[in-house]
């Protein structure tokens, strides 16, 4: 045989009629010193391209062993005149090998089907039927082969020349050796099983590759053979490794396309720029028969599975902004014209004075919400920012009672309430003393706004979660219903999409045909957009990581790094984010900085401020939340940070809510 270090440029071989010429197959070599400005470059081209089409690996079939030619063989002949090619191992075959390392002893002689040797005659007749390997145990018909005709050995050129088969790859820093026959192993770049041809390593016997998987491009795009059930505008790029503390510092991150986590020694693709990862398989395809099982709900894009016509209040989320919320959605309307202010009881609301309704802001003795200008003006009923002309105010000047227009709209009982139907639920503007905080049966959530409530059974929730639909849709998983579930331990293990919690606690939405889940909250409490006092673009709710944004992500509030693979608010001009929980809803926002990050603001439905007297103390207390300079409580000597407070603007003097009604 030929050493392989020699290679004739010209080629007579015994096979082909014409002269084949050898061809280089050497990759593109590229300027070490313009890599930075190439890939500039081409991160700005990547935005522009629709479609990426995986250039063809091979340039065609040897026809002597009938596999593939491909660049990492580096060179083969080729006939000038017609389609005709050989690896260069395989021209180089002689037609005679003397003691051949898998047969020593005997003179093995090539053709190219069965030879039958007969030994009284004296002849040998080659026979166009299938010949099986002695080696490899394969069987293949009109195929060159090695024959022995003391032992009748058969021998296939492919086995004959597994010495001359390698490639340098470089997931690996050693050269890579074929496999003699066909395997079954799992293969080390994608971690599943293949049977087929491998590549291993003979100085580290442990590793072994997949030839489809030695073949996988360096960069591609998300083919649209996945029918746009997972896609990604940028290029992705083939990683070798994912290291176990990368894959921690990304907060575990889980493959776009089946939702499953990463080995750290398996092959993936990867956008930095946007922390897209996927499995080799996935990315590819390979696993596209399974594609419908194994996507992750909300990963992409769905196909609508309802009519318009037929849910004609359908709610959509999210809402717009921090001040339109489900009760406005339910019970607003249009107020035509008024000829005077037009005044309600108050009394029904548990208040004091009349209340009028307030169309113009002439005589400049209230301000709308505005959290730019550090004006807050929250409802009593749902406790949310009041924005927008008419509401309705107490009639005494010094008053803060205020309501939405819809709010006075409330019915005043509710019946066969999904969470309690066993009695009626009665409206309940003020609950209890101190300002009617409680508890929301429903949502976890502290509240002092308008309730609906049991007596008997001391069951009480706010007035959102009073109206719970029973089916929304949501932004974050467009054109498919979502119905409403309650909480149960069997979903101990199955997690809300935007905050990661198990549905086991707390009452969600679930999509049945992605096994795609929402908290209640997080569906209906977390607004599309919200402003922050201090910057000048509006936040949107984002339910994935940002587009090249290469930094880590931290909280322009609390100062935290935050996995972006749960929701979070975002400002792509000023690259700011923020969790869901420290966003600014209410001005007071800036002091929820809580040692566990929740998926909401954990005093959203509380409205601070007001004043209160006590028996033991000789100024009024102002009802506010608890920061870390508060010190602790004179009863119960515990911190007062993140809890309901009352506090002393004259002198230090504070303490937490259940401790001060014990002295009202």
């Amino acid at each position: 045989m030929i050493s392989n270090s020699i290679a004739l440029e010209q080629l007579h071989h015994f096979s082909h009629e014409h002269l084949l010429s050898l061809v280089q197959l050497q990759p593109l070599q590229k300027n070490e010193n313009s890599d930075t400005e190439e890939e500039d470059e081409d991160e700005g081209k990547d935005e522009d391209i629709d479609d990426f089409v995986v250039e063809e690996c091979h340039v065609g079939k040897c026809k002597m062993c009938k596999e593939e030619i491909y660049s990492f063989h580096l060179c083969y002949y080729s006939c000038k005149d017609c389609d005709y090619s050989l690896h260069k191992f395989c021209a180089q075959l002689p037609r005679t090998q003397p003691n051949h390392p898998l047969h020593p002893g005997h003179n093995l002689t090539l053709s190219d089907g069965y030879q039958f040797h007969d030994p009284v005659f004296k002849f040998i007749e080659t026979f166009d039927s299938a010949v099986t390997c002695d080696t490899c145990q394969i069987e293949r018909k009109r195929f060159y082969n090695y024959h022995c005709s003391i032992c009748d050995f058969n021998m296939d050129i492919i086995c004959a020349t597994i010495a001359e088969q390698k490639m340098d790859h470089p997931s690996h820093p050693h050269q890579l050796q074929r496999y003699l026959g066909q395997m079954v192993f799992s293969c080390n770049a994608c971690g599943e099983k293949h049977s087929g041809t491998f590549y291993h390593c003979t100085t580290c016997y442990w590793f072994k590759i997949h030839l489809n998987c030695a073949l996988l491009p360096a960069k591609l795009l998300i083919q649209r053979s996945t029918n746009e059930s997972f896609t990604h505008t940028h290029f992705l790029t083939l990683a070798y490794s994912f290291p176990l503390i990368e894959i921690r510092a990304r907060f575990y991150p889980v493959c776009k396309a089946c939702g499953r986590g990463f080995f750290s020694a398996n092959w993936h693709y990867r956008c930095d720029k946007c922390r897209y990862y996927a499995h080799v398989e996935c990315a590819t395809s390979m696993s596209e028969a399974f594609m419908s099982i194994l996507m992750q709900p909300g990963l992409g894009k769905t196909s609508k599975n309802f009519k318009d016509e037929d849910h004609p209040n359908l709610l959509r989320c999210p809402f717009p902004n921090e001040s339109f919320n489900l009760i406005k959605h339910l019970f607003s309307t249009k107020l035509g014209e008024f000829t005077s202010k037009r005044k309600i009881d108050g009394k029904m609301f548990s208040h004091p004075h009349p209340l009028i309704l307030i169309e113009t802001l002439d005589n400049g003795s209230v301000s709308l919400h505005d959290p730019m200008k550090r004006v807050e003006l929250l409802c009593d009923g749902c406790v949310r920012p009041i924005t927008d002309l008419p509401f309705y105010k107490g009639s005494q000047d010094d008053c803060g009672f205020v309501l939405h227009e819809w709010c006075t709209r409330l019915p005043s009982e509710i019946q066969d309430h999904y969470g309690h139907s066993n009695h009626t639920l009665v409206l309940q503007p003020q609950f209890g003393p101190l300002f009617g905080v409680f508890q929301c049966s429903i949502c976890k959530l502290y509240s002092n706004g308008f309730s609906y409530g049991c007596m008997q059974c001391e069951y009480h929730v706010d007035i959102h979660c009073a109206f719970i639909p029973d089916v929304i849709t949501h932004e974050a998983h467009p054109d498919h219903l979502l119905l409403r579930i309650e909480a149960s331990p069997n979903l101990s293990k199955t997690f809300c999409m935007a905050c990661r919690w198990s549905m086991d606690r707390l009452p969600g939405f679930h999509c049945p045909t992605c096994d795609f889940y929402l908290h209640t909250n997080c569906a209906l409490l977390l607004p599309g957009k919200i402003r922050h006092q201090y910057d000048k673009h509006s936040l949107s709710l984002r339910y994935y990581p940002a587009e090249n944004h290469r930094s880590e992500y931290f909280c322009e509030i609390c100062e935290d790094e935050f996995d972006p693979e749960n929701w979070f608010y975002h400002c792509s001009t000023c690259a700011s984010s923020m969790h869901t929980a420290c966003a600014p809803l209410k001005l007071y926002c800036e002091k929820s900085v809580l040692p566990v990050v929740v998926p909401v603001f954990w005093f959203l439905n509380v409205k601070f401020g007001r004043t209160v007297e006590i028996i033991d103390h000789p100024h009024p207390l102002t009802y506010e939340q608890g920061l870390s300079a508060d010190g602790e409580c004179d009863v119960c000597h515990k911190q007062l940070q993140y809890d309901i407070i009352f506090k002393c603007s004259r002198c230090k003097f504070a303490r937490h809510l259940e401790c001060v009604k014990k002295h009202v």
